[in-house]
């Protein structure tokens, strides 16, 4: 099949196929016209790339992975492939930490800005005289 069909049959965009294939997780044939065919197993293992991305797993660990996947994505044991994921976990853990750190930040800056701007409005309502 043609990039356009692999591209409607998996609702991948064609520009994502091409980059799929760029970072080495599909392998088109060439036509001597250059244009790229699939196989039927292409469809399948798109189906498995965008499952394995959504689980948060960057293309370098997905190429690792990925032939060791079942249809439905799970991973089956394979050489390398535990300390890839485990390494994949620690650095999310290193983000959701990160970001842990940033929302309170901004929770405290938002409290204190709240806080100043009440002080404000008490303090312009002092000093204004009131009806007489």
């Amino acid at each position: 099949m043609l990039i356009g069909e692999l591209a409607e049959r998996t609702g991948t965009s064609e520009r994502l196929l091409r980059y799929y294939e760029r970072v080495g997780l599909l392998r088109p044939q060439r036509r001597p016209n250059g244009y790229r065919t699939y196989d039927m197993a292409a469809e399948e293992t798109v189906v498995r790339i965008r499952a394995l991305l959504a689980a948060g797993l960057p293309t370098r660990v997905i190429r690792q992975v990925l032939p060791c996947t079942s249809a439905n994505a799970d991973v089956m044991p394979c050489p390398g492939v535990l300390g890839a994921l485990r390494e994949q976990l620690r650095a999310l853990d290193r983000r959701s930490s990160q970001i842990a750190t940033a929302r309170q930040t901004l929770l405290r800056t938002i409290a204190a800005t709240e806080e100043a701007s009440v002080a404000g409005m008490a303090g312009e309502s002092a000093a204004r005289p009131g009806p007489r």
